[in-house]
């Protein structure tokens, strides 16, 4: 079955690791306007780039939807 692109990242949440992509997942869990079911990338991509103030470089962005697009087959 496929996921959200969010569930994936709730996965990849963790409070004591402290790496690019957990402190990405860390951040979105705590945005509660994310769009939880999404699964598309420009909708997500458009979201970030002009709500969440969390995200430094889009280029993180994009390898963790790679990661998702991966697994999420």
């Amino acid at each position: 079955m496929r996921r959200s692109f969010y569930h994936f990242v709730k996965t990849l949440a963790d409070p004591y690791k402290k790496d690019d992509f957990t402190l990405f997942a860390n951040a979105v869990s705590r945005d509660g306007t994310f769009p939880k079911q999404s699964e598309d990338y420009d909708e997500l991509s458009d979201y970030l780039e002009l709500n969440a103030d969390y995200v430094e470089s889009m280029t993180l962005f994009d390898e963790v939807f790679q990661e998702y697009r991966e697994t999420n087959r």
